[in-house]
């Protein structure tokens, strides 16, 4: 896995940035589904949730040898960000 040189090593993150943004296309799909089944902004919020899906990825990103830090900031930042949208989905019905 070895870079010959930083072009190389930015091409190969935005494929991966790719991958990525397809990937949380994916889960959009399914947070908007789950948001048009909860019954109240509560259930939307799920803290216990939130928690349980905090303790999975940090026990996956050890696992993977990626950083559960990063991981878990990551996937704060990005749950809240769904959050917010389901939300949204919610209050429209």
């Amino acid at each position: 896995m070895a870079a010959q040189n930083l072009d190389d090593v930015r091409a190969e993150i935005d494929v991966i940035d790719r991958r990525i943004v397809e990937l949380l296309a994916h889960r959009q799909r399914w947070v908007v589904e789950a948001g048009r089944l909860k019954a109240d902004a509560h259930a939307v919020r799920a803290p216990d949730r939130v928690e349980k899906v905090i303790e999975k990825v940090r026990t996956l990103a050890a696992q993977a040898g990626a950083s559960p830090e990063v991981v878990e900031s990551t996937y704060r930042a990005m749950i809240g960000a769904f959050i917010d949208l389901e939300l949204t989905v919610h209050r429209e019905g």
